[in-house]
C-alpha cells in the first residue's frame, strides 16, 4: 500500500494518534507489574495508568507545521516524522541505503524497522539499538521472537509484544534483509553516562524518561534514568543523531567494573568472557558497549525471571541468576560509559575533527 492512497488528513490524524500514545496519551497496559527486589522498574521506563476514572487526557493540537533540524536542509512535518509505512529519514547520508523491508516494511503486517530502531539502527531507550550487531545474532533474535522463546519479563511492556507480531510475519528473507541492513551500520557513541546524586525529575511516557518541566530535581537512588539528550529532538523529532543521557549513582561505575571484568567473586561471570576483552562482541556473540543500560538491564532480567529464552539466552542464565537490582544497575553504568567511536555529526565527531 503505498502513501499515495493516503490523504492528508488521514496522515496527521495518525501523526496525533501516534505522538499521543508515546507521549503518555494511550491507555497504559492493564497488566499487573512484576513483582519482587530485583525489578529494575526503572529499565522498563512503563507509564503509571492514570487514576480511577479519570477522564482520557486530550488529543495534542493538529501540527501541520514543517520542521527542520540541525546538520541538514531535510524538512518534515510531523505527520511524516512518525509516519509508519515509511517515517521521515532526516539523514540518508548516515548509513547504506535501506532495503524496503527497513524502509517501508510490508504493511499492514509488518511495520518498517526504521520507525523504531531509526533508519541507523540506534533506537532509543525503549527498544533496542540493533546496529553493528551481528547477522547470524539478529536473525536468531527475530526467531526467538517468532517462535515464542522470547517474550517481555513485564508483560506491559507493549513494544515487545508488537516486535513478537511483526516477527511471525517476517520471511526468512525479510530477516536475512534487515539483519544484513543494520549489522553493516556501526554502532557509535549514542549514550553519555554520568554520574549523579540527583538528576532532573522526569516521567515515563511510552517507555522513555522524559524531563518534567519546571519540576526541579529527585534524588538518583538506585537506579539508572535514561533520557533525552533533548526532549523534543527525541520526540516528536525523531532525530536519529540526538542521543541519550544515562544517569547513574555516583560511584557505579567503578562497581560496576569489578563486576564486569571479574565476576565479583563468582556473583557472577566476567562479561569480558564472551562479549570481548572491549565488550564489543565476539564473533556471534553481540557487542554491549556503549549501548542502552535500559535495555542490557531488560535483557537480563528477562532471562532471570524466565521470559526470554533461546540459544543465547540460555547461556546467560547462570550469569545473571544472582544478580540483583543494584547489580543491574552497576554492571550497565560500566558497560554503557565505554567508549565508542563518535556518531555522524555529533559534538564528540566535531572535537574530534577539530583536534587533528
Amino acid at each position: 500500500m503505498t502513501k499515495t492512497l493516503f490523504s492528508i488528513a488521514a496522515i496527521s490524524a495518525l501523526a496525533v494518534a501516534v505522538v499521543a500514545a508515546q507521549r503518555g496519551g494511550g491507555d497504559a497496559a492493564a497488566a499487573p507489574a512484576p513483582s519482587g527486589p530485583n525489578y529494575p522498574a526503572w529499565a522498563y521506563a512503563i507509564t503509571p495508568p492514570p487514576p480511577p476514572g479519570a477522564p482520557r487526557p486530550p488529543a495534542p493540537p493538529e501540527d501541520t507545521s514543517v520542521h527542520h533540524i540541525a546538520g541538514t536542509t531535510r524538512a518534515f512535518t510531523i505527520a511524516q516524522v512518525v509516519d509508519l509505512r515509511g517515517p521521515a529519514d532526516w539523514f540518508p547520508e548516515d548509513h547504506p541505503a535501506m532495503p524496503s523491508i527497513v524502509a517501508v516494511g510490508r504493511q499492514p503486517a509488518v511495520r518498517s524497522c526504521s520507525y523504531c530502531h531509526y533508519p541507523n539502527g540506534k533506537g532509543r531507550s525503549s527498544n533496542g539499538g540493533v546496529a553493528g550487531l551481528p547477522v547470524s545474532y539478529i536473525v536468531q533474535t527475530l526467531n526467538d521472537f517468532k517462535n515464542g522463546l522470547r517474550k517481555p519479563g513485564d508483560p506491559r511492556k507493549v513494544n515487545v509484544n508488537q516486535m513478537i507480531t511483526f516477527a511471525k510475519n517476517l520471511t526468512p528473507e525479510e530477516m536475512q534483509s534487515a539483519a544484513e541492513y543494520f549489522s553493516s551500520t556501526p554502532w557509535t557513541q549514542w549514550i553519555r553516562v554520568v554520574e549523579a546524586k540527583t538528576i532532573p525529575k522526569t516521567e515515563a511516557e511510552g517507555s522513555i524518561f522524559f524531563k518534567e518541566k519546571g519540576a526541579g530535581v529527585e534524588p538518583i537512588g538506585m537506579r539508572v534514568i535514561e533520557t533525552p539528550e533533548d526532549d523534543e529532538q527525541t520526540e516528536p523529532l525523531r532525530n536519529p543523531r540526538s542521543g541519550f543521557i544515562a544517569y547513574v549513582p555516583p560511584g557505579a561505575v567503578k562497581k560496576g567494573e569489578a563486576l564486569v571484568t571479574t565476576g565479583g567473586n563468582g556473583k557472577t561471570v566476567a562479561c569480558t568472557t564472551c562479549h570481548g576483552a572491549d565488550l564489543r562482541g565476539n564473533g556471534p556473540v553481540p557487542g554491549i558497549a556503549g549501548r542502552s543500560p535500559s535495555y542490557l538491564a531488560r535483557q537480563m532480567y528477562d532471562i532471570q525471571v524466565g521470559a526470554r529464552h533461546g540459544e543465547w539466552a540460555e547461556l546467560m542464565k547462570p550469569v545473571v541468576a544472582k544478580l540483583t537490582n543494584e547489580d543491574m544497575v552497576y554492571i550497565t553504568a560500566y558497560v554503557s560509559s565505554r567508549p565508542m567511536p563518535p556518531a555522524p555529526g555529533s559534538k564528540l565527531q566535531q572535537q574530534s575533527a577539530s583536534n587533528r
